[in-house]
C-alpha cells in the first residue's frame, strides 16, 4: 500500500536538488611558447653585468659580519633537516 502523497514528494525534491557538478574532462598537457620571443628579447636589453650589484657584492664580501652569525646559524639548521637525498630508501 504506497500514499500517493509519496511519489509526489518524491518528484519535488529530485526538483529542487541541486544538480550535482560532473568533472571537466581531462586535457592533455600544453605549453606556449609566444611568449618565450619576448623573454628572450628584455633579457637581452639586460646589461651582462650590473655595476650596482658588483659594487653591492663587492661591500658585503668585505664586511667582516657579513652573514651574521644569526643567519648562519638558520641556514645550518636548514641544512641539517634537509633529507639526505643520496641515500636511497628501501
Amino acid at each position: 500500500m504506497s500514499s500517493p502523497d509519496r511519489a509526489a514528494r518524491t518528484d519535488s525534491l529530485l526538483a529542487t536538488s541541486p544538480a550535482v557538478a560532473r568533472p571537466a574532462p581531462a586535457r592533455a598537457d600544453q605549453i606556449s611558447t609566444d611568449s618565450a620571443a619576448a623573454l628572450k628579447s628584455a633579457l637581452a636589453s639586460q646589461p651582462e653585468i650590473r655595476p650596482e650589484v658588483v659594487a653591492r657584492a663587492s661591500a658585503l664580501a668585505a664586511d667582516p659580519n657579513y652573514p651574521s652569525i644569526s643567519i648562519i646559524r638558520h641556514v645550518a639548521g636548514q641544512i641539517l633537516a634537509a633529507p639526505d637525498l643520496s641515500e636511497s630508501e628501501a
